[in-house]
């Protein structure tokens, strides 16, 4: 298993990162808060959790281990894969999916594409406990009054591959883009801007 990769991002591609480990290329995909975090030539440790299937091997990595974590935690959920994870770390932060899952939100997590009533029902249910774990065993649910954190990185065409890399399909995400983007020039602050509004 590979725990972590530390190395320099070669490249970056919504919601994948080519980083260089010794020589070695590794493409990882990531939510979009860690993946706005990253920049061409910036020296990066990624925390990584493998997924073998018999038609390909994928890397995911995320900025920080409890992102990992929860990460793990949403696989253990019936019909939550990969992708719907990655979505939902996207879409909301650790702090505030810890607090929608304790305070039974549907509303909230019914927003992250792909998530509809059931699977959201589903979530709570098998999430209650193990989140109630974790916070009293760590300082992931330590915040008072978690705030919605929203991410993306660099300009329309990428901002839109950023929301159907999380589930929109292509004319869902031009429009929201395309209502969002104001005099943004940066993806990052556009996609960003594109989540919040469906948020309100």
């Amino acid at each position: 298993m590979i725990g972590c990769l530390i190395g320099e991002v070669l490249a970056l591609e919504a919601p994948t990162v080519l980083l260089n480990v010794n020589g070695v290329g590794y493409e990882i995909d990531t939510p979009l808060s860690t993946f706005c975090q990253l920049q061409k030539g910036q020296k990066t440790t990624l925390w990584t959790h493998l997924v073998v299937r018999e038609d390909a091997q994928q890397l995911f990595g995320f900025a920080q281990p409890q992102d990992k974590t929860i990460f793990r935690t949403l696989l253990k959920v019936n019909g939550v894969g990969p992708r719907m994870a990655l979505g939902i770390l996207s879409t909301l932060s650790v702090d505030l999916l810890i607090h929608t899952v304790e305070h039974e939100d549907i509303n909230t997590l019914v927003k992250v594409p792909g998530v509809g009533k059931k699977t959201a029902e589903r979530l709570m249910i098998e999430l209650r406990d193990r989140f109630k774990a974790m916070a009293t065993s760590s300082t992931l649910a330590n915040s008072t009054s978690p705030q919605i954190q929203f991410i993306g990185n660099s300009a329309v065409a990428e901002a839109e591959a950023a929301l159907q890399s999380l589930g929109f399909k292509p004319l869902e995400a031009q429009k929201i883009v395309a209502a969002a983007k104001g005099d943004y020039t940066e993806a990052a602050d556009i996609i960003r801007a594109s989540l919040k509004s469906m948020n309100k």
